[in-house]
């Protein structure tokens, strides 16, 4: 599975560079260029919480969910009162 980051399409939308973003955040350049490019292994909330404020948008519209190449998108899915809830 792949988690996406979409920091650099929100930004865009907003208008908001880099560096502003730090200065809003009180998070490094650094650090947001690593999640802003996809190369972050983890993300901490407190970080998702100061970005998402910043830019007054939700967790969904920063991050989603792509299946890898021949990953069936069902697999680990729990049948739940008729619908699918993923484990």
């Amino acid at each position: 599975m792949a988690i996406v980051v979409d920091l650099d399409v929100v930004m865009a939308r907003r208008k908001v560079r880099l560096g502003e973003l730090a200065e809003r955040t009180g998070i490094t350049v650094n650090n947001l260029s690593v999640l802003k490019n996809g190369r972050a292994r983890a993300v901490r909330f407190t970080t998702l919480e100061a970005v998402c404020a910043a830019l007054d948008c939700q967790p969904g519209d920063l991050l989603r969910w792509e299946p890898d190449d021949g990953e069936d998108p069902d697999r680990g899915a729990v049948p739940l009162a008729g619908r699918r809830v993923d484990a």
